[in-house]
């Protein structure tokens, strides 16, 4: 059986500017523990996710999401989303919290939103 990996790369931030992190390969069940733990010791004041590579989500993976983003806001940083692929958006904006996460087209739309 093949185990299923999500690897999480950081570009640095430019000048006090939001950090990027590449998100690539699925965010499911066997993947959400170890995101979960990258995101909440990212110590940005502001991260955009780039999800050009993340060929879905599953429930699991939702609920990581939902509970960085808790994290997040208890520390008051901000975070959003980019690239996400039509599968993606779709389980977002079908679970009703597409509010809770700001998506962009691009990184460079992303980075500036929060600057």
């Amino acid at each position: 059986m093949t185990t299923v990996r999500l690897s999480i790369t950081k570009c640095e931030a430019a000048s006090g500017g939001p950090a990027v992190l590449h998100l690539a390969g699925p965010l499911v069940m066997s993947t959400t523990a170890d995101c979960q733990q990258r995101l909440r010791s990212e110590e940005a004041p502001a991260v955009v996710l780039d999800f050009r590579e993340v060929p879905f989500i599953d429930s699991s993976g939702l609920g990581a999401m939902i509970s960085v983003f808790l994290h997040f806001k208890k520390t008051g940083r901000k975070i959003v989303l980019t690239a996400l692929n039509e599968k993606c958006h779709a389980l977002i904006k079908m679970s009703n919290v597409e509010s809770l996460f700001p998506t962009f087209d691009s990184i460079e739309s992303a980075r500036k939103s929060l600057t």
